[in-house]
């Protein structure tokens, strides 16, 4: 027992705090509730003075050693017997024990506390071990910087004091680590901040026009649309940080060129995939895709595109894949007054039958273009055109449309998109038209 003792003003301030059950000038007696209050908030790591401090205890008055002699004793009493161990059992007042035997409603009302009191203590383990569980879940390949955010959380939500180094075991990380990541943590949510800013102005570009687009596609549109100069790098990075992912094809290992019969005639490789000749109206490439919407119908697309410029001259959608599509392609570009071809212009396809037919060979020489082919069952050969319906196939929700009519429309828009608007990296980070018209005064 400590040796202070209380002046009659000290007793009434100690009296009047209500973790106080009785006070005279050599003793306290604290509330069991203080007492259980006093253990859960020191068992995660509270200091002894810490506690009474904020429980309104001032401890130049009781005297720092009574508050070590109380912890010592409170801690045996629930080492050995939990939360009850911490009840008064003494009669209030005498500090004798009863001698009468109790009533029966002083006895229920004992067993009841002495159930709260157990059920406290499970709650309490139940807690820490919950938190435990979760942390290791939520932990599982997860960077560091990311698991110290999980700790920093974890002790600020459930008051886990002074268990740093605990978590920090228990998940096996740096507790100079996890120091040093709150230290920079207003630097750090700067820098989220500015990520939080970029990513708005990345989805704008990531969206435009209604197309999803990858990052160099994004680079074009900031720096020609934004008038915004963003490093492909830091795109990259907030793309990934923060899940925005551009739709990539699949390559299909199954596809195959179909094999053409007998009367119909292959004409040599002219093109070596000599693709940019720095001429429009020379390089053309052509070939049909197939369109499958609204379940279970089919839809083909033969388009002819200038292999200098990446710019669609002519398309023609169909339900039928018959010699039409090929031929009817043609004679939308023969139409098509936009665009001059050059003297020496020729038309490059796969070894497919519309293109070794007679039929369409004799249309072609009449417009005075010339023939080549891809070598058999190579794609490479064709790469710009297959990479255009690549893109196409990503860009355009054509599975969504019920009727042709609407498929037609959607690819008309694309059409649209894709020649004006769709900046390439490869085209000086400009459009289709534009680097054809650039072409041209050069």
């Amino acid at each position: 027992m400590s040796k202070i003792t209380f002046s009659n003003k000290e007793i009434n301030t100690l009296q009047k705090n209500p973790n106080v059950q009785r006070v005279s000038k050599r003793s306290i007696t604290y509330t069991d509730s203080f007492k259980n209050k006093f253990m859960d908030e020191y068992l995660v790591g509270k200091l002894p003075r810490q506690i009474f401090i904020e429980n309104g205890f001032d401890v130049d008055v009781i005297g720092m050693k009574r508050i070590e002699q109380s912890a010592y004793r409170w801690k045996k009493a629930y080492e050995k017997n939990g939360l009850i161990g911490l009840t008064d059992s003494r009669k209030t007042g005498s500090g004798r024990p009863l001698k009468r035997e109790l009533t029966p409603s002083e006895v229920i009302e004992r067993q009841e506390a002495r159930i709260k009191l157990l059920e406290g203590q499970v709650e309490l383990l139940k807690k820490l071990e919950a938190t435990e569980r979760r942390l290791l879940d939520a932990s599982e390949n997860l960077d560091p910087s990311r698991v110290y955010q999980l700790i920093n959380e974890t002790i600020k939500q459930n008051h886990f004091k002074r268990m740093t180094k605990y978590f920090c075991d228990l998940l096996e990380v740096s507790r100079s680590g996890y120091y040093s990541y709150l230290k920079v943590s207003a630097v750090r949510e700067t820098r989220e901040q500015l990520d939080l800013e970029a990513k708005k102005i990345i989805l704008k570009a990531f969206n435009r026009r209604g197309y999803k687009k990858g990052s160099r596609s994004i680079k074009m549109i900031l720096e020609n649309d934004y008038n915004l100069i963003f490093s492909r790098k830091k795109i990259q990075r907030i793309m990934k940080k923060y899940g925005i992912v551009c739709p990539h094809r699949r390559a299909n290992p199954y596809k195959k060129i179909a094999k053409a019969t007998k009367e119909h005639q292959v004409v040599p490789n002219k093109l070596n995939r000599e693709f940019k000749q720095g001429i429009p109206g020379k390089v053309l490439l052509t070939d049909i895709t197939y369109l499958p919407y609204n379940g279970n119908c089919m839809a083909y697309l033969s388009t002819i595109k200038d292999a200098s410029t990446n710019e669609i001259l002519a398309y023609h959608v169909s339900d039928r894949i018959i010699l039409d599509i090929a031929t009817k392609t043609i004679q939308k570009l023969i139409n098509n007054k936009k665009i001059t071809l050059h003297k020496d212009a020729f038309i490059h396809s796969d070894q497919g039958s519309h293109y070794t037919s007679p039929r369409y060979q004799k249309l072609v020489k009449k417009y005075g273009l010339g023939q080549s082919m891809s070598r058999r069952g190579n794609c490479w050969d064709n790469a710009p055109q297959e990479s255009f319906f690549g893109h196409l196939k990503d860009e355009v929700d054509y599975r969504l449309a019920r009727t042709l009519k609407e498929l037609k429309t959607k690819i008309n828009h694309y059409m649209v998109y894709y020649n004006n608007y769709r900046y390439q990296w490869n085209l000086k980070k400009m459009t289709p038209i534009q680097y054809r018209n650039h072409l041209l005064v050069a």
